[in-house]
């Protein structure tokens, strides 16, 4: 059997396996990415953008891509209740930052807006992005087995098209295989959580309803006919194309037994819930999923990583799993970048785990709260399990009456659309994810104090290991990010107009340790001029002082002001969040602890009906 050597495998081409494979090959690493399917997403499944995403494809350049196949945020903003799409409509909310009273917030967090992007279109956009780095990616090449050692990770792939099989040889592998990932059970990753905690359909389809949704454009409408109280009502309907093309949700229990799936009961089906029994409906694709929550216990063992679902599986509130499964990615790519070339010791890779997996048990955390959330929408509209359509029908009406305690429920009402600004504007949540770790030097100082819910708002901050600020500065005549002075696989400097001695520092530290560290000078009159003056607002250091950015926009360290000696303050921090001394250090990482083939310690088995990881927003 032939074997192919190199730098890293990785296992799947979803969202975490395409975006790592993108920034692999724009580094220059040597890496060869696996996929059992034949292409790219066949199917909508995840569909929200977030703007901490869309910055991940500005670094990458495909940001303009990213946008020529979503549909925008301005016709994101209506989330809809009725009893149908042609029935009563029972409530709205503003969502995704549209609203008046927050899109001021969503301008000034990126320069990145939200976008709705189906991942059957964004997926093809970071293949192409891959591909135009020269990134090897190759489908319809199964996982077979996967072990490690000391010093390798030999992986056993067939290819499916011909069936020969071959050995894989690398240095590091990273298991972005999905919700029922081989690479974890292999390997023996530990799941903490439960599985097939509710079961749906998504059901894709081509129907025009322009009719019922462009007069309040949006991508979810949630149908609650009376006589249905599950989570998502009757069926929720999100965009895939304004407005010709959708997939309709919907939840059933199966211990009454499984839902016809023929193209006849689908149409059907969805009529029901448009509320118009003539409308031509095509039916794309039907696929069944469950509700899991779940996150790995570690993110590394030896040479293996975990990233996107095969490391967390949630529901799809808040929309948070491609963004999160992308995310990861950017963590851990520049990481295995800079240890591979010989910048940084082997402890940088640690920290993966360290920063990633709080944020994914914070995501599915989240969107459990996010789903239990929703169980006050029915109650107040007076549906409950058991109920005939005739007595739901008459709650409702009387929801909207003079009848005694009729006010009382449409407060109740009010306010369980209210909470749902927990999933659909939880700015917080999306941007404000702070890293703690070795790749982060503590100033000492604490994260400043929420002015505002911390969920709903994001507070930027430059306090070490948050996201780099955005602010818009000019250069000559153009507007930039304080967002574009960064990233690009690597670190950078952001100083102020007393960071003279800066420049010289950062130029010496470069030569010595071969890391590539540009300067950037923000100030009145200089290359990059702050001329709205907002970055003086956002930077909280003086104008002798020192932001140092890491190639994943999180700030490593800063300095409020000018140092004794800014070339040892700058050195000691840069080889703190490198994991190294004077030179690197060539340890094997922690393969020790689990030599050879790494047996199973309790993974929980996802017994997902199919493939379609569908629970994904």
């Amino acid at each position: 059997m032939r074997t192919v050597d190199t730098d890293v495998l990785v296992v799947g081409a979803g969202p975490a396996g395409l975006t790592a494979s993108a920034l692999l090959a724009r580094q220059r690493v040597d890496a060869i990415t696996i996929s059992r399917h034949p292409g790219t997403a066949h199917s909508p499944r995840a569909h929200i953008t977030n703007q901490r995403t869309a910055e991940v494809f500005r670094d990458l350049g495909l940001e303009p891509r990213l946008r020529a196949v979503a549909t925008p945020n301005h016709l994101m903003g209506n989330n809809v209740w009725a009893t149908s799409l042609a029935g009563e409509e029972i409530a709205r909310l503003k969502s995704w930052g549209t609203g008046v009273d927050r899109a001021a917030d969503y301008a000034a967090a990126s320069p990145c807006a939200m976008c709705n992007a189906p991942q059957h279109l964004l997926e093809p956009v970071l293949l192409e992005g891959a591909a135009e780095n020269g990134a090897d990616v190759r489908f319809s090449t199964e996982l077979i087995d996967i072990a490690q050692t000391e010093d390798a990770v030999v992986a056993r792939v067939r290819e499916r098209t011909a069936g020969a099989e071959y050995t894989i040889r690398a240095r590091y592998a990273i298991g972005a295989d999905g919700g029922r990932s081989l690479v974890a059970d292999r390997a023996g990753f530990a799941l903490d959580g439960e599985m097939g905690l509710g079961a749906a359909l998504n059901m894709w389809l081509e129907v025009d309803l322009s009719r019922y949704t462009a007069h309040r454009p949006g991508v979810l409408y949630w149908t609650a006919q009376p006589g249905n109280n599950y989570w998502v009502g009757s069926g929720t309907w999100i965009c895939v194309r304004p407005w010709t093309e959708w997939v309709l949700l919907c939840m059933y229990d199966p211990t009454e037994g499984e839902p016809d799936l023929s193209e006849p009961a689908v149409v059907e089906r969805a009529r029901a819930s448009i509320g118009d029994p003539d409308v031509d409906v095509r039916v794309k694709d039907v696929s069944k999923w469950q509700i899991n929550r779940v996150v790995a216990t570690e993110y590394r063992r030896g040479r293996i990583f975990l990233a996107g679902d095969a490391a967390h599986r949630h529901p799809p509130a808040n929309g948070l799993g491609t963004n999160t499964s992308i995310q990861d990615s950017f963590n851990l790519a520049w990481k295995l970048g800079m240890v591979l070339r010989g910048r940084a010791g082997e402890g940088l890779l640690d920290t993966y785990d360290a920063e990633r997996r709080p944020v994914g048990r914070a995501v599915v955390d989240r969107a459990m709260r996010s789903v239990r959330d929703m169980r006050p929408i029915p109650d107040a509209l007076g549906f409950y399990p058991g109920q005939t359509s005739e007595d739901g029908w008459a709650a409702l009406h009387e929801l909207f009456s003079d009848a005694e305690g009729a006010a009382d429920r449409r407060r109740a009402l009010d306010e369980a659309i209210a909470l749902q600004n927990y999933q659909f504007n939880a700015h917080g949540v999306e941007l404000g994810q702070q890293y703690s770790s070795d790749a982060v030097v503590d100033d000492g100082t604490p994260l400043p104090e929420p002015l505002r819910d911390p969920e709903l708002y994001h507070q930027p901050t430059t306090h070490p290991g948050a996201p780099l600020p955005h602010a818009w500065i000019q250069r000559g005549a153009q507007q930039i990010s304080t967002l574009d002075l960064a990233g690009g696989d690597r670190f950078a400097l952001i100083v102020g107009s007393g960071g003279g001695p800066w420049v010289a520092a950062a130029s010496a530290i470069a030569r010595e340790t071969g890391i590539d560290l540009p300067v950037r000078t923000v100030d009145y009159r200089g290359e990059y001029h702050d001329v709205l003056g907002r970055w003086r607002r956002l930077r909280e250091v003086g104008d002798d002082g020192a932001l140092l950015v890491r190639p994943d926009r999180h700030i490593a360290w800063r300095s409020f002001d000018m140092p004794e000696s800014p070339r040892d303050a700058l050195r000691a921090a840069l080889l703190q969040v490198l994991s190294r001394g004077e030179a690197p250090t060539e340890r094997a990482g922690r393969a020790d602890a689990y030599p050879n083939q790494l047996v199973s310690t309790g993974t929980v088995p996802d017994r997902s009906p199919t493939e379609h990881p569908g629970a994904k927003r």
